[in-house]
């Protein structure tokens, strides 16, 4: 179990909204912050010390690694807000893992890992959540993975579109605005000699956040997601380019 408590300032919405270019609601008059993005907030800061080859906590974290050399991925979640996440208050966010295990794969033995996670702000617990998190064997070093074969499906447009290019600067600049050093993200020869990627690995969180604000824009004016669940699955990995 761990537990961290922290003020929330309107500074990194204000930075995340000018990074997609999306809508800053009126935080200071009360507004609550919008769908997922509590997840610019209460975020871990492990010394540089405690980092390993590919950027995550080596040997600790909610959830750490269950072994040395494991490559990590953000797999899907579950979300549930109960209540309004406001700035100018304090929020407290606790974290365990719920389960772990462990199976064989096509690549070697994956652990599946569930961390849930809590935040509360003036007695109540305003988002309950539930992250998934697959450990791979690592790869061997060589040249970048084959780019998947076969004719790509294109997916059809819902009635709200969010696009952005998902080029290094946004990458590296969402990097840094949630405090995530894992170098798949950034370092382009890591991604690719060292976890066999084709290119730089575009942020689960990321994608969730764009899908969730296409639903933010679909929303009723009066509508702000509160007793609203969210749930998503991330089944691939997305590339830059």
């Amino acid at each position: 179990m761990a537990e961290q408590t922290e003020l929330v300032t309107s500074g990194p919405a204000q930075a995340f909204a000018g990074l997609l270019g999306v809508p800053l609601p009126d935080l200071q008059a009360g507004a609550s912050l919008p769908l997922m993005w509590h997840w610019l907030y209460l975020l871990e800061s492990p010394p540089q010390a405690d980092l390993g080859p590919d950027g995550h906590p080596a040997a600790s974290g909610i959830p750490s690694p269950p072994s040395a050399g494991r490559r990590r991925m953000f797999a899907g979640g579950r979300v549930e807000c109960r209540g309004a996440l406001t700035v100018g208050q304090p929020a407290t966010r606790t974290s365990c893992v719920r389960s772990r295990l462990d199976k064989p794969g096509r690549s070697g033995m994956l652990t599946f890992v569930t961390a849930a996670h809590q935040i509360r702000q003036a007695d109540r617990v305003v988002v309950a959540e539930e992250q998934d998190i697959v450990y791979r064997d690592a790869a061997g070093r060589g040249p970048p993975a084959a780019q998947p074969s076969g004719e790509l499906i294109p997916v059809t447009a819902g009635e709200s579109r969010l696009t952005r290019a998902a080029d290094p600067v946004l990458l590296f600049r969402f990097s840094a605005l949630t405090y995530n050093a894992h170098r798949i993200h950034y370092d382009r020869g890591y991604a690719q000699d060292v976890e066999g990627y084709p290119g730089l690995v575009v942020h689960g969180p990321l994608q969730v956040l764009m899908m969730a604000e296409t639903a933010r824009a679909l929303a009723r004016p009066e509508q702000d997601f509160v007793r609203q669940r969210f749930a998503y699955r991330l089944v691939a990995p997305l590339f830059d380019g």
